[in-house]
């Protein structure tokens, strides 16, 4: 481990004198390459951007002007050279540093601003692999993390964003702030990191290797919050690159800053509507603390609201409404009779965006696209030291993957059932049961450390509600592991069970249904949710 050197303290201001500019989105470079040549910087550039910035008319130094030596291989060999990280990484009052500078020729440069090759970009636009591998940045990174570890005398920008802050102290104090470099510093190290991380995950997924020997991911942040879960945790919002349809790239039109608990529900309630397709027909699912209370199909986008809202019209309260359609004015006015706390949809119609208008507390979110359900991807979660990570539940089912195993095969009707409530008990907190019957849940039980309380729960919700189990269908996301759960349910009126199976007294499940003129379907898939 090198030691560390007895250098000066770094100065708290640093003029810049030399400024080196290399981008690849060149958003915002010739107003701010022409403020740094106003403030009497000098600009050293490469390719694209040298030529963007002599074509504005403003005095520009191609980078082969300093190392001796052209762009080549392709561009690939321009910035990685004694004399641009000498300039980056001499620390200017350090003497044996200032003696190798000038007796090498090698001039400080106070400012990098540096955008990477749109590799993240690239590669989302189903480049193939030759195109991904030209787009992986070199000299970029090892630019950016020498001007970050030099953060003393350099100011690093990998953003326009950045790059304003830098432009605001300069033209109020003639330097850039060590404190506002140890900021640049500390954001360039986590977009390099981000970057490789990228990079990292996008040859694993080409070599198939769904578990490489590290795993690194990274996400932008989005907001900060008030506080996390509770009140005495902090908490902050983080959205992936290209992240995949759903509440990190909803547009809020209006309400209060979304909460943690918001952002969690949002997502359980969005990802639990987009299993149905909008082609098939209106659907909405309304959750409360992550668990659905009400799910339903229905012809119109009212009634799919009012079917759900039946379930358990209590636990809606301050709940998370979700839709796969256009939310029209007939509906919004039905919501904005319930205390509400987000709604979600893809598109809102103007007449009904009116009304939300009106209370301008409850969050209003639109995606303009549903989530596809069948979609890879990987679900983490955090435990003490680590974390895990999971391919997503993309597992979804139709009638020719269900196996009759009691005497009496369910009707069609019943299949339909079964298949409805099952996709909801995939949402559903484990030990999950849900009653439900013609596109409409029934009674929901959920997270209850054995299957024949939930079983029981879910038939006294219902029942609270006055909704009818008989010849309704149930779903168990996991095998019955005894009789009992079923017994609960056949009791509570229904007449069709869709289960796993796999249980070592599934035989004992199969008669108990068998006994009570129950139908029972296995579907080989269990869908836990914890």
């Amino acid at each position: 481990m090198p030691a560390a050197p007895d250098f000066p303290p770094a100065p708290d201001r640093v003029a810049v004198k030399r400024a080196l500019i290399s981008v690849s989105d060149k958003t915002g470079l010739i107003e701010a390459a022409r403020a740094l040549s106003q403030m009497g910087a000098e600009l050293v550039s490469t390719g694209g951007t040298r030529k963007a910035i002599a074509d504005a008319g403003l005095p520009v130094k191609d980078i082969s002007e300093l190392t001796g030596f052209p762009e080549m291989m392709d561009g690939r060999v321009k910035t990685l050279h004694p004399v641009v990280h000498g300039g980056l990484l001499g620390v200017r009052d350090a003497p044996e540093h200032k003696r190798a500078m000038d007796e090498h020729g090698i001039g400080g440069i106070d400012l990098v601003y540096v955008n990477l090759y749109p590799f993240e970009q690239t590669v989302a636009g189903g480049a193939d692999y030759a195109t991904a591998v030209e787009n992986i940045d070199i000299g970029g990174p090892a630019m950016i993390r020498s001007a970050a570890k030099n953060h003393g005398y350099v100011a690093v920008c990998t953003e326009l964003s950045d790059l304003e802050e830098v432009m605001a102290e300069l033209k109020a104090d003639g330097g850039t702030s060590l404190e506002l470099r140890k900021r640049l510093a500390a954001r360039a190290y986590a977009r390099t990191a981000a970057y490789d991380a990228a990079i990292s995950g996008w040859f694993a997924q080409s070599l198939g290797e769904a578990w490489p020997r590290r795993k690194a991911f990274a996400g932008e942040l989005v907001q900060t919050m008030r506080y996390g879960e509770n009140p005495h945790q902090q908490a902050a919002f983080y959205r992936f690159a290209n992240p995949r349809t759903g509440v990190a790239t909803a547009k809020q039109l209006q309400g209060k800053e979304l909460s943690y608990n918001n952002i969690n529900d949002t997502d359980a309630a969005f990802e639990l509507v987009a299993e149905f397709d909008p082609g098939d027909g209106p659907a909405c699912a309304i959750i409360k603390h992550a668990n659905p209370c009400g799910v339903a199909t229905g012809k119109t986008v009212l009634e799919a609201y009012e079917r759900a809202l039946a379930c358990d019209p209590v636990s809606a309260f301050g709940g998370i409404i979700a839709l796969n359609r256009t939310l029209d004015a007939a509906t919004a006015q039905e919501i904005l009779k319930l205390l509400t706390e987000v709604v979600i949809c893809p598109d809102v119609a103007d007449d009904a965006r009116a009304l939300f208008a009106k209370k301008k507390n409850v969050r209003l979110l639109t995606t303009a696209a549903m989530p596809d359900p069948l979609a890879e991807g990987m679900n983490f979660k955090s435990v003490a030291g680590g974390f895990l990570v999971q391919s997503r539940d993309n597992a979804r089912l139709t009638a020719a993957d269900l196996k009759v195993v009691t005497r009496r095969a369910p009707t069609a009707g019943e299949v339909r059932d079964m298949l409805f409530a099952f996709t909801i008990a995939k949402h559903v907190k484990s030990n999950a049961i849900v009653y439900a019957k013609d596109g409409q849940t029934l009674g929901v039980g959920a997270g209850q450390m054995n299957r024949k309380d939930s079983a029981r729960i879910a038939a006294l919700r219902a029942a609270d509600f006055g909704l009818d189990l008989k010849g309704s269908a149930c779903a168990s996301e996991a095998f019955f592991p005894f009789a009992d759960g079923l017994i609960q349910a056949a009791d509570a009126g229904c007449t069709a069970v869709i289960q796993p199976g796999g249980s070592v007294r599934d035989q004992e499940v199969i008669d108990a249904a068998d006994e009570r003129g129950v139908a029972m379907v296995f579907t080989g898939v269990r869908v836990f949710r914890h």
